[in-house]
């Protein structure tokens, strides 16, 4: 299955993973379906966020009431391991809900975006899914690149 991302997201993701070498950046995918349109940083308020995190529960709650209102829906989220790979760690798989949601880790081997479910391929909680960027500064033309990230 693929998930597609709009360029601008994904730039924000690898910045925002770049600028941050020893703390894991996170935030929430806001889109429709299978599509995120946005990324939305968050701050990360794991106790020790050098090897976990934990979005800012107040920005989450934000995201859903807006989403009420008409906003973009939570999709699901991103964070990054500043010094390993981008795959889901045992840790991530023991704190993710098996929802459906879209997960996407930032890494030193790039981006790779996941589907939280249960009995899934990776530490009994993952589905890997491909990854395509698609560019929204240019005329809709669907997928500019199919960059698969998994």
């Amino acid at each position: 299955m693929t998930v597609t991302i709009s360029s601008d997201a994904l730039d924000l993701i690898d910045k925002s993973a770049a600028a941050s070498p020893d703390r894991e950046i996170c935030g929430l995918l806001l889109g429709k379906g299978d599509h995120i349109a946005a990324a939305m940083p968050c701050a990360n308020v794991a106790a020790e966020p050098w090897h976990r995190f934990e979005i800012d529960p107040a920005a989450l709650i934000a995201a859903h009431r807006a989403a009420r209102g008409g906003g973009p829906a939570v999709i699901g989220h991103y964070h990054s391991h500043p010094t390993g790979l981008a795959e889901p760690s045992p840790r991530d798989a023991a704190d993710a809900v098996a929802d459906g949601s879209i997960w996407l880790i930032a890494g030193g081997n790039g981006v790779t975006a996941w589907r939280a479910v249960a009995a899934g391929r990776r530490h009994g909680r993952f589905d890997p899914l491909d990854l395509a960027c698609v560019d929204v500064t240019a005329a809709p033309q669907g997928p500019h690149s199919s960059r698969d990230f998994a």
